[in-house]
Order: structure tokens, then sequence, then C-alpha cells
């Protein structure tokens, strides 16, 4: 159907524009007056909602829409909706009293998109950038079921699980990552003016030196004369690392390896692993499928890795293994998971026992989380005692020689 842009009035008489999807003008009318507003034009557009050419000054000006607009937007339906409020109407409040003007377009495009007749899942999948899969997947569960409120509600609390381990590990790494940056810059800062200070001074000895000092002179003058090369190779190394990990491949690999880096590797499965059971939970209880369910949660939980060992339960699923039989052979859950899974499979109640297997490793994560500075701190000790034993030994050592000799005479 063609597109029709349209100028009209919303009942306290404020002027709003849009782009309506309709057969002709007069269908675009009748759907503006249906919506609670009354059209002033309507033109045809050789364009559709939300694909016109941004300007440079909108493009510095739009908002980014954060993981906490998502969330608000969540709690705000599930309360709309199970006041009674009609979804055209819900949508509208929500864009009025928004402050964000991205978050603002995209919900002025749902309801552009419900007026033409689409899902509200539909409307969402527009906007894969706000809306991941595993949103839009639950939101057609909460329209298929009628459970579309209590949809939002379980929605808000898995975005808010989501955003609060993101701040602890991200509140628990800032310290540390504080600490290795300015060791980083410790060591240019030795290496392009300390050590050659040092270092003319030894040359003015024609002494032998030690071979410590001999290897930081000469990493010195390396640096001094290299610099340059070493950014480009540094700036290099981190757009190839990216370029590489944007690959299906490169993707896989590195998240196989996140989760046996040391220290963070075993907070990086165990809460892969509580958003995959919590996935579930949420998925059964909406009443998913499981082998549908099991697609869902494959696209949520964030390591490429970990999806395709859901992949491989999946297919179990399929092929009429059970699901204990199919998550023993991945190989990623421990015995008591394993466990209580037979259990949840012999009682009916496998959605409830995951909900307890997702609590159980985010309280295992939240525990790791709080201890993550305490288990860094004495690498950085370590690390930064090893950094100052080599400088006094490179840089002092000599000139302790010198005065052990001078005293002598």
């Amino acid at each position: 159907m063609p597109f029709f842009s349209y100028k009209a009035r919303n009942a306290r008489g404020d002027l709003i524009e849009g782009i309506q999807e309709g057969s002709d003008s007069a269908a675009v009318a009748d759907l503006l007056f249906n919506s609670g507003v009354t059209p002033v034009e309507i033109n045809p557009s050789a364009r559709g909602p939300g694909t016109g050419q941004e300007s440079l000054l909108d493009r510095m000006q739009r908002q980014k829409i954060t993981p906490v607009d998502v969330m608000l937007y969540s709690r705000q339906m599930y309360t709309l909706l199970k006041a009674g409020v009609p979804i055209m109407r819900a949508l509208a409040g929500l864009q009025e009293s928004s402050h964000n003007n991205s978050m603002k377009k995209v919900l002025q495009d749902m309801r552009e998109s419900l007026d033409s007749g689409r899902e509200l899942s539909a409307a969402m999948r527009r906007h894969p950038d706000v809306f991941n899969p595993f949103y839009v997947s639950m939101v057609r569960v909460g329209e298929a079921t009628g459970m579309l409120e209590e949809i939002f509600l379980r929605l808000f609390y898995y975005l808010e699980f989501e955003k609060t381990t993101k701040d602890k590990i991200k509140a628990a790494m800032r310290y540390p990552s504080f600490v290795i940056i300015a060791m980083a810059v410790a060591i240019g800062i030795i290496n392009l003016f300390v050590i050659p200070a040092f270092a003319q001074v030894y040359k003015g000895l024609n002494a032998e030196l030690p071979l410590m000092t001999r290897i930081l002179v000469a990493s010195s003058d390396f640096t001094v004369q290299y610099w340059p090369l070493m950014l480009v190779t540094l700036a290099g190394a981190f757009y190839s690392f990216r370029l590489y990990v944007a690959t299906p491949v490169g993707r896989y690999q590195w998240d196989r390896i996140k989760l046996r880096l040391p220290v963070v590797g075993s907070i990086v499965e165990k809460a892969t692993l509580a958003r995959f059971a919590r996935s579930y939970a949420l998925t059964s209880r909406s009443g998913v499928p499981i082998v549908q369910g099991l697609i869902v949660v494959s696209q949520v939980v964030d390591n490429d890795f970990i999806a395709k060992k859901i992949d491989s339960i999946r297919e179990g699923v399929e092929r009429g293994d059970s699901i204990l039989r199919t998550a023993s052979a991945s190989g990623v859950f421990t015995p008591v998971v394993l466990q209580m899974i037979a259990v949840g499979e012999e009682t009916g109640e496998l959605d409830d026992l995951m909900q307890e297997i997702a609590e159980m490793y985010e309280r295992e994560v939240a525990y790791e989380v709080d201890n993550l500075s305490a288990k860094i701190e004495p690498i950085l000790i370590v690390g930064l005692g090893i950094l100052v034993l080599i400088l006094a030994l490179g840089i002092f050592l000599p000139i302790w020689d010198l005065g052990k000799v001078a005293l002598k005479k």
C-alpha cells in the first residue's frame, strides 16, 4: 500500500505530522479519526515512516536509546495495559511524556504501524536496535496468549536484572582499570623521559652496565625512536581485533575464550547461564513451546559459544531426546543443575526449577562480582611490585655499584 504524509491536530489542538500507510487518502483519514486526531492535510508520500534522510543537525542531536529507556517503557506499558488503557492511547501517552527524542520517534513509528494494521510485535520488529529478538518474541507470545501486560512486567524484571549485573561488573572493574591505565602511562613516561636521562649519565661513566640496565636502556631507545609506529601498530591491532570479533567465526572464538579467562571467566559463564535459565523460565511460563523457546533463548544469551550449545539441546529435543540428556551432553552445566533439570522433567515443573537455577547462578554472580576487586588487587600489587623491582635493579643498581666503588677509594 502507498504512504501518505499528513498533518493533523490532536485533542488539545496541537499540530502533529507523520506518515501513514493506507489504500488511499480517505482510508488514512479514517485511521486518523479512529486514533483520536483530526486530519488537516493528507498528501501522497514516496517514503515510509522512519525512512527519511536525517540532516547532519538531526544526527548530532539524536539521543541514544538506553536499556533504561526500554525498562521504563516496559514498566509503563504494564501499568497502562493493566489499568485497561488501549494500546494506541498508551503509546500516545508514553510518546508525550518521554524526554528522549529518539524514543519519541520510535513510539510515533509504532503508532503509525498499528494504525496501518500491524501488530505491536511487528511494529517493534521494525526497530531491532531498540527491541532485540527476544523482546519481540515475548511480546508476540503475549499477544497470542492474552497476557501482554504480564509479559511486559516480566520483561521489566528481566531487563532490570541485566542492568544491575552489568553495573556491578563495571563498578568492580573501575578501580583495576584505573590502576592498569596509570601503570601503562607510568611505563610510557619512564621509557620516554626517565631512562634516557639516566642513560646519558651512564654513558659518561664509561663503565660496564648490568644486564637489566642494558635491557631497559635498549627498550627505552626503541620506544623513543619508534613510539609513533608502536601507537599505529597498537591501534591497528585493536581495530583488526574488532573486525575479527565482528565476524561469526571470530565472535564464536572470542566468546569461547571469554569463558576461560582467569578471574572474570567464571563470572561471564555464570551470568550467561543465569540469563539462559531465566529466559527459558520466562518463555516456558508464557506458554511458548520448548523448541520455539530454545530458539528464542539462544538469541538472547549474548554468547555464541553458549548459543551453539543451546542449539544442540534444541536439536536433541527435536530428535526426541530429553532436555536432561542433551543438557548433559552439552558439557556446560554442573551436576547440581543437571539434577534439578532431571527433577523438573519428572515433575513437570521445569520452568520453576529453571527459575531457581537462574536465581542460584545470580547469587553466585553477585558474590563473585562483590569479591572481584579483592581477587584482582593481589594481581595488581604483584605486577606493580615486579615493575618497581625491574626499575630499581635496572636504574639504581649501577649507581649503587658506583657508590660502593667510590667509598672504597
